[in-house]
């Protein structure tokens, strides 16, 4: 069975061995079961779309890991979601957009949220200032209190992560 001695093999063994402690561990993070098994299931689903094979000494520190980023991405998610949609009830109904672009509107913005993980906030300010508000160089670094070298750095440091990320994914 050379089939077996793949990656997924691997990840085969650790959910058998596994899945029934990080649910549990998962429950008592969140209180919700329902919750707790979507995530379980979304932390073996970004195991199983890794290419490499796992060397894991430590299986359920390992899965911990892996569970906390799957959770930490969900509670940012929800939480730009959120606040896309306070946004959205300060507009008028006239303006509201439809369900189908609400959907593509928060997937683009969970989208850009992830390319830009990991860079410090005033990073991010800069570049959605200039992406989504259509600011100029000077006037963010007006408001930001910073210099327009120091807003041309950030937005190309910005601009860099994103281009990086679209060009592997």
């Amino acid at each position: 069975m050379a089939a077996d001695a793949g990656p997924h093999h691997d990840i085969q063994a650790l959910y058998s061995c596994h899945h029934r402690w990080l649910l549990g561990w998962l429950h008592r993070k969140i209180g919700c079961w329902h919750r707790s098994a979507d995530l379980a299931h979304d932390t073996f689903m970004r195991l199983l779309a890794r290419e490499e094979a796992l060397a894991i000494a430590e299986p359920r520190a390992f899965l911990t890991t892996v569970a906390q980023r799957v959770l930490a991405n969900q509670w940012r998610r929800e939480k730009l979601e959120q606040a896309y949609l306070e946004a959205l009830a300060s507009r008028p109904a006239a303006l509201a957009p439809s369900e189908e672009e609400r959907a593509i509107l928060l997937e683009t913005l969970n989208d850009i949220a992830e390319r830009l993980d990991g860079l410090p906030v005033v990073v991010k300010r800069a570049f959605l200032m200039a992406q989504l508000e259509g600011q100029s160089q000077a006037e963010i670094a007006s408001a930001l209190r910073i210099s327009v070298t120091t807003v041309k750095r950030y937005l190309v440091r910005a601009g860099t992560k994103c281009y990086f990320a679209m060009s592997l994914a």
